[in-house]
């Protein structure tokens, strides 16, 4: 399992609750067609926070790589209605970070793999 994070920040207009809405329609649409496994978001606690932590936090997680580029790939072909989706919740975004994890030690031991 592999996990998108991403580090938000909302426009200063922005209502969290509608955001938090958008989100869960988007996620749950992608979810709905088997593109993500699970999802959560989350916000920063009475404020506390150092350094570059964000407002709100959101981990989507994926099966694999391949997943993830299934995802992107039904991502570029979307229909209006995902477009709808996305964009309802895209636009009360100002900055986003993102990186994405997986469980650490794993058994692969990717970090030994190399092609060169």
């Amino acid at each position: 399992m592999n996990t998108y994070h991403c580090l938000i920040e909302l426009k200063p207009e922005a209502r969290a609750l509608s955001f938090a809405h958008a989100v869960g329609l988007w996620l749950n649409h992608l979810a709905s067609l088997n593109l993500v496994s699970d999802w959560r978001l989350m916000r920063r606690k009475f404020g506390l926070a150092s350094g570059r932590h964000t407002d709100f936090v959101l981990e989507i997680e994926i099966e694999g790589m391949a997943a993830l580029d299934a995802a992107f790939t039904a991502l570029a072909d979307a229909d209006d209605h995902a477009v709808q989706l996305y964009e309802k919740m895209h636009a009360m975004i100002e900055s986003a970070e993102i990186g994405l994890y997986r469980p650490y030690p794993d058994p692969s031991q990717r970090e030994r793999i190399a092609l060169i």
